[in-house]
């Protein structure tokens, strides 16, 4: 297992290094940021610990570059703040988890190897179907690059259905995912809060992307690429 350490104290990333390697993991190491995101997008790592003050770029920037490269090492951030924000932060930008120094070596490592089980899967930080993009933290929406406004309701139900694109899903499960446990009215509230994202980032802009399967759900997808 490869591990890339992203420290710019000298001290501190030669213990990580040669406490890592007697763990078994062969590890790489770099002092600032532009090296970082070199390094994490030229080679293959299981996992990246990074952290957050650098000399140039600093860390959210550096693993915001990588999940636009769509780099998916799973990342450890590191950090002297126990700030709640510097925590939001970094896991908006792609993090996946958070250690705040000083720390337990033991707790590292620990946090190390659950990060390399999960391995290198996509996780974006925005939703794309095609020029249809989604922003949760931001809780932002725009088609073609145009703000598009919705409701808290409309935006977490154009989520779900992003994060499951090209699928029919079922209006139980849209219930059951966008309204909550407790919810025993109307299942066809559905229906109309699919209309009303049709007026909004369909119906103005000329396009079809969600569409409705007859006795089945609905599904969101790129209708542009479906028309070539």
């Amino acid at each position: 297992m490869r591990i890339l350490v992203v420290e710019d104290d000298a001290k501190l990333r030669d213990l990580l290094r040669r406490g890592l390697a007697e763990e078994g993991y062969a590890v790489d190491v770099c002092a600032n940021g532009t090296d970082a995101v070199w390094q994490a997008t030229e080679f293959g790592y299981d996992a990246v610990v990074l952290d957050i003050g650098l000399p140039d770029i600093d860390g959210f920037t550096v693993c915001r570059q990588l999940r636009e490269r769509n780099c998916w090492w799973p990342v450890l951030m590191l950090t002297a703040l126990d700030a709640v924000d510097h925590r939001v932060r970094g896991l908006d930008v792609g993090a996946d988890d958070y250690l705040v120094k000083p720390f337990a070596f033991a707790e590292l490592v620990a946090r190390v190897r659950a990060l390399v089980r999960r391995g290198a899967a996509p996780r974006p930080t925005r939703i794309a179907v095609g020029d249809l993009e989604l922003d949760p933290a931001a809780r932002e929406v725009r088609r073609g690059g145009h703000p598009v406004e919705l409701t808290s309701k409309e935006f977490a139900l154009l989520e779900y259905l992003m994060r499951h694109r090209d699928e029919v899903v079922s209006r139980s499960t849209l219930i059951e995912h966008v309204w909550d446990s407790a919810y025993d009215g109307d299942p066809h509230v559905v229906n109309v809060y699919i209309a009303y994202l049709r007026e909004k980032i369909d119906k103005p802009f000329g396009r079809a992307s969600i569409t409705t399967v007859r006795g089945v759900g609905y599904r969101v997808w790129d209708d542009r690429a479906a028309a070539h």
